[in-house]
C-alpha cells in the first residue's frame, strides 16, 4: 500500500488506515494538492505540522515553521498567490493571531486552507466556542466558507473539499476542527488518485498588459495570475480597482466588497450542504455541527425507542449559513433544538431563521465535552413537556 524509500511515498495513501484525526487532515491536505504549509506550534494541532514535516518533503512540497501565527498565516497567502495550494493550521488561542492575516487574504483573494482545532482557553479540552469568530475574526466585510467535520474520515474529506473551494471562490476556507476528533484514531479510508475530484483555480489566458487581476467573471470570482510570471499586479488590503491600483473611490470600495461577499453568500446553498436523518416523520429536529453531531445520533435513538418522533439535521458547513435548508426543516416540525459546545452562539442563528416557523430551544455546554446523549435527550423531553 505504501512504497518504502526516501521521496517514494505516494501523496495519496489510498487504502484502509485507522488513523489520527491531525493526520488525517494531512493526508486530506496532500490528496487535494497541497504543496506548501506554514505553521507554529500549539496544542491541540501539533500533529498536523508533525506530519507535515515529514510528508511535504516526500512529495516535491516544502514545509515551513513559522516564529509565529501571523508569519505562518501571511507566508501561506504569499505562497498561494505565486501559485501554490497552501494550508496552515493552528488551534483557538493561535488562530486568534491570525486574523490580521486572514483579512488580508480575504481582501487580495488569496485561496488558502485554515485548520482550527478548537480547545478551551488555555487546555486541549473540547469546545466550538470560535464559531462566530470564525465568520467574523477579520476586520471588514466579508463570507467565509466554515466547514465543520464530525469524524476523523471527514477530516479528510471536509479538507479536500476546503481546498476545492478555495480554489472554485478564490477565498479562505476553514477547517473548523475540535480536539475531540483531532485527537481521535478512527477508521479512514481514503480512495485511489482517480477518484478524488480536484479543482484548480482558472489562470487567465490574457497577457500580462491586459490582465485585470480583479476583474470578476459571471460568478464573481478573478482569473488568477502567478507572481513571478511577468504579470505585475499589486495586492493590497486596500480598496483596489480592477487592475489592482489603490483606490479610496466609494463606489469602488462598495464594488469590491459586494463581489467579495457574494461570491460566497449566494453560492451558500451549494458550499454549505446539509444532511437529513429520519427527518421523513420528525416532531423534533436536532440541528448540530461538528463533534456534537455524534451524541444527537445516539440521543435521536434514544428519543425514539421511546416513541417520540426525532430527526437530525447535519450542518457540513456553517458559514455561509444554509438558510434555506434549515427554514425548510423548520416548517416541518414541532420543534427544533440547537445543539453545540458553547454558551449558544449558532442557537441565535438558528433561532432567528426558525422565528415564527416552530418553537426553538437549545441543548449547549461548555464543561471541555460533547453532550451525553441523556443531556440531549433531558432537553427533548422538556421541550415536549
Amino acid at each position: 500500500m505504501e512504497a518504502s524509500g526516501k521521496n517514494e511515498r505516494s501523496r495519496v495513501l489510498s487504502g484502509i488506515h485507522f488513523m489520527l484525526g491531525n493526520y488525517a487532515c494531512v493526508e486530506g491536505a496532500l490528496a487535494a494538492g497541497c504543496d506548501f504549509f506554514a505553521g507554529y506550534p500549539i496544542t491541540p494541532a501539533n500533529e498536523i505540522s508533525e506530519r507535515m514535516s515529514q510528508r511535504l518533503p516526500e512529495v516535491g512540497g516544502h514545509f515551513f515553521q513559522g516564529e509565529d501565527e501571523l508569519c505562518s498565516i501571511y507566508a501561506i497567502s504569499g505562497a498561494s498567490l505565486a501559485g501554490a495550494k497552501a494550508m496552515t493550521a493552528t488551534a483557538s488561542a493561535g488562530y486568534n493571531y491570525m486574523q490580521e492575516g486572514i483579512g488580508y487574504a480575504v481582501a487580495v483573494e488569496a485561496p488558502i486552507v485554515i485548520v482550527d482545532v478548537q480547545r478551551c482557553r488555555g487546555e486541549n479540552f473540547a469546545t466550538q466556542a470560535d464559531v462566530m469568530q470564525m465568520r467574523w475574526g477579520p476586520s471588514g466585510d466579508h463570507e467565509m466558507i466554515v466547514l465543520a467535520p464530525s469524524s476523523v474520515q471527514e477530516l479528510f474529506d471536509y479538507t479536500i473539499r476546503a481546498f476545492n473551494l478555495a480554489e472554485q471562490y478564490r477565498t479562505p476556507v476553514i477547517v473548523m476542527s475540535e480536539t475531540t476528533i483531532a485527537l481521535m484514531r478512527e477508521r479512514l479510508v481514503i480512495p485511489g488518485a482517480s477518484e478524488i475530484p480536484i479543482v484548480t483555480r482558472k489562470k487567465t489566458q490574457a497577457s500580462p498588459e491586459a490582465y485585470l487581476p480583479f476583474k470578476a467573471d459571471v460568478y464573481g470570482v478573478p482569473e488568477f495570475a502567478e507572481l513571478g510570471e511577468g504579470y505585475h499586479s499589486i495586492y493590497s488590503l486596500n480598496p483596489h480597482d480592477e487592475k489592482g491600483n489603490i483606490d479610496w473611490d466609494p463606489d469602488v470600495f462598495e464594488g469590491l466588497y459586494k463581489r467579495i461577499t457574494g461570491k460566497v453568500w449566494e453560492n451558500r446553498n451549494v458550499i454549505s450542504t446539509t444532511k437529513l436523518f429520519n427527518m421523513e416523520d420528525a416532531d423534533i429536529a436536532l440541528i448540530a455541527y461538528g463533534s456534537e453531531v455524534r451524541p444527537c445520533f445516539d440521543a435521536m435513538a434514544l428519543a425514539r425507542d421511546r416513541g417520540i418522533k426525532v430527526g437530525v439535521m447535519k450542518l457540513e458547513g456553517v458559514w455561509p449559513v444554509p438558510e434555506e435548508a434549515i427554514r425548510d426543516v423548520a416548517k416541518n416540525v414541532r420543534a427544533v433544538i440547537s445543539v453545540e459546545m458553547n454558551i449558544g452562539k449558532y442557537a441565535k442563528v438558528i433561532e432567528r431563521i426558525c422565528g415564527g416557523l416552530c418553537k426553538t430551544a437549545r441543548a449547549t455546554i461548555n464543561r471541555g465535552r460533547i453532550h451525553l446523549p441523556q443531556e440531549i435527550l433531558n432537553v427533548i423531553e422538556k421541550v415536549l413537556s
